[in-house]
């Protein structure tokens, strides 16, 4: 028992590279999931012809749907790519400028991680976004833009 332990640590210590190959692959499968799993759910196809509207070029129905799944498909492997990516960058950086990125020993070269990183923007947009609704709501259009 111990010594899978000492292997499940091993293994999962963020100063290895297969803890950053496994982070990198687990964001890129769950974003892709996840994607895939909230738009099969709405049926764009369905919708857009239900409303009067068209894709130039691509016949209404289900060769509609089909386009717009291959699309949807091209655009979810781009962005779970993108955001294993922003996972595994502080590892990256950190590596390129020799810093290394050892959090066992408690050196890091980078101060913000790549979660942190998710989190700040998400913050700035949700807040952005809620000061646009306020001023909106009491008619002040343009302020922030």
């Amino acid at each position: 028992v111990a010594s899978a332990g000492d292997w499940m640590q091993g293994v999962f210590d963020p100063g290895n590279w297969g803890y950053w190959a496994f982070l990198f692959v687990t964001v890129v499968v769950f974003t892709f999931f996840y994607t895939l799993v909230v738009f099969q759910q709405q049926n764009l196809a369905e919708n857009l012809q239900r409303q009067g509207g068209f894709v130039p070029g691509i016949r209404p129905g289900r060769p509609t749907g089909e386009y717009i799944n291959r699309v949807l498909m091209r655009i979810t492997w781009g962005g779970a790519f993108f955001l294993g990516f922003v996972a595994v960058a502080p590892f990256i950086f950190s590596a390129i400028i020799g810093g290394g990125f050892s959090l066992g020993g408690r050196s890091a070269a980078f101060g913000i991680t790549s979660s942190g990183l998710i989190i700040v923007v998400g913050v700035v947009l949700d807040t952005l976004r809620q000061i646009e609704a306020q001023l909106l709501m009491r008619q002040y259009e343009g302020f922030i833009r």
